[in-house]
């Protein structure tokens, strides 16, 4: 029906900037490939049961209306906050509300599987997937040591860096296994929908894509070792790299699929996964007469509440935002008592990514002190998705480890800054270890909690129209026979320093 048509095309526009979004993770990052096939398969899965569906419609359910508002609220908090994962989830969430407020309770209770299963197109969030991609790492570069010993190969494991002797392989983001654990655990969860057996049996098969997915991807590893010993380095990269990786993958099919095989096998000796694994039966079908009055009811109703969101978001994007006027950067004074610094600059593609509007990068000196590294990165308005990267989030994926954070009161002893709460962060990364203190300057707050800043954001683009922030951070390297105190009073020196700079370039 028309009707129908353009309450799907509502549904697109109202969340357009959240999926198109998810759709270019999909597109640049490997690990979400798979998000293209999650929507095909759901509509497969839903027309596969078309003819039960048309038995099952009742009419629409009111309860769909209110779930549809719901969606509106998320997508609200998602779009103020500069968070598009929750617009992500608030256009499946309002997703069902539409298939509910136009079809009702059996309808959703026969598909709400297929609906579920959309939730593995929408990518994890930062802190999670770099926290699970840094453990991931580990995890692979010590079952990839363990392979390569198995060929009495002197190899020495040193975090994530396999020291072969001529050769260091450096086990890196990319090469964590998350992307086959992302793919797997989605086909996984499909599997475990289509094979129908007992429900232990089912969440064996759903959670089988980790240890699968890991070993698969030690073992990947330690056959890369193994062939840079034998026959040079130049195979760690190229074709053979990149065969090795779909090859893993295929081999985590077939292994998924012997597990199921083995399930279908216990209990009942005769049956073969033929028996268990398929798509759900075909009812009989018998053509119903739909209720028109109903339908056209909960269908304008439903178009109605999508206009409406509609008119919201575009009324987001058009409402003027306030960009207080500031110093630039780039007259931040190099001389600060007895700190003087050199200035760096950041990289093309960093800053593609950072998406920021200004930025200051310098090593600070003291006499008789060791340098000071001082970033500071100002976003001018932070609703349309550029925001600052939280440094919890970026040091992982340049392969330092977080080994301490926590909340830290730095006595500074300034007029207006007594005391300054930040992160206080030890990472380590081989040997080198570092001290970082950070935290978001917001407004006139000083914040050290990322969801606290998320909802300021929230808050003040409804009050105040003003999204404007920055993050600082403050990084001192420690020398493998410093105390951490000294690192400590180095920073906190030197933050005494800048802090009654920071209000002339980051306005309140």
């Amino acid at each position: 029906m028309l009707i129908h048509a353009l309450i799907a095309l509502l549904l697109i526009g109202v969340f357009y900037d959240g999926l198109a979004e998810m759709v270019s993770r999909w597109w640049t990052r490997a690990e979400y490939n798979h998000g293209f096939f999650i929507p095909i398969v759901s509509i497969f899965l839903i027309w596969w049961q078309k003819k039960a569906l048309i038995k099952a419609f009742s009419g629409g359910s009111q309860a769909g209306y209110w779930i549809i508002c719901f969606g509106g609220l998320l997508l609200l908090l998602g779009t103020l906050s500069t968070l598009y994962i929750l617009v992500q989830y608030a256009f499946l969430i309002t997703l069902v509300g539409v298939i509910l407020s136009l079809f009702g309770w059996p309808v959703v209770r026969l598909i709400w599987v297929p609906l579920f299963f959309l939730i593995f197109m929408i990518p994890l969030p930062p802190f999670l997937y770099n926290g699970l991609s840094q453990e991931l790492q580990l995890i692979s570069s010590q079952l990839g040591v363990a392979v390569i010993r198995l060929f009495s190969i002197d190899v020495y494991l040193e975090g994530n860096m396999i020291d072969l002797g001529t050769y260091q392989l450096q086990v890196v983001e990319a090469c964590s296994g998350i992307r086959y654990l992302m793919a797997l655990t989605s086909i996984s969860f499909l599997c475990a929908y289509l094979f129908h057996d007992a429900l232990w049996k089912k969440v064996v098969v759903l959670i089988s894509a980790v240890p699968i997915a890991i070993m698969l991807n030690g073992l990947r590893i330690g056959v890369i070792g193994i062939l840079v010993e034998y026959w040079g380095p130049d195979l760690a990269d190229g074709f053979l790299h990149s065969f090795e990786s779909v090859s893993s993958f295929v081999g985590g099919l077939m292994m998924l699929l012997l597990v199921m095989a083995w399930l279908a096998r216990i209990g009942q000796p005769n049956k073969t996964l033929s028996d268990v694994f398929y798509l759900p039966r075909r009812q009989n079908y018998y053509p119903s007469w739909l209720t028109t009055a109903r339908q056209s009811h909960s269908s304008l109703w439903t178009f109605i509440l999508l206009s409406l969101m509609l008119c919201l978001s575009l009324f987001l994007v058009a409402r003027p935002e306030v960009i207080p006027e500031r110093r630039v950067f780039s007259s931040f004074p190099q001389q600060l008592e007895n700190w003087y610094g050199l200035r760096e600059r950041l990289e093309l593609k960093l800053l593609d990514s950072l998406k920021l509007d200004d930025y200051l990068v310098a090593n600070y000196y003291a006499e008789d002190d060791r340098p000071v590294n001082f970033y500071m990165a100002y976003y001018g308005s932070q609703r349309s998705g550029q925001s600052a990267h939280s440094p919890r989030s970026c040091l992982p994926g340049g392969g330092w480890k977080i080994e301490t954070l926590v909340d830290y009161q730095v006595p500074v002893s300034t007029d207006a800054y007594p005391v300054l709460a930040v992160n206080r962060s030890v990472i380590r990364k081989g040997e080198q270890t570092q001290l970082v203190y950070f935290w978001f300057k917001q407004r006139h707050r000083h914040l050290t909690n990322e969801y606290l800043v998320k909802w300021f954001l929230f808050w003040d683009a409804l009050t105040k129209r003003r999204t404007d922030g920055a993050l600082i951070r403050l990084v001192t390297r420690i020398e493998i026979d410093e105390p951490l105190i000294e690192g400590d009073k180095r920073l906190a020196n030197f933050l005494s320093v800048v802090v009654n700079e920071l209000d002339q370039y980051i306005p309140d």
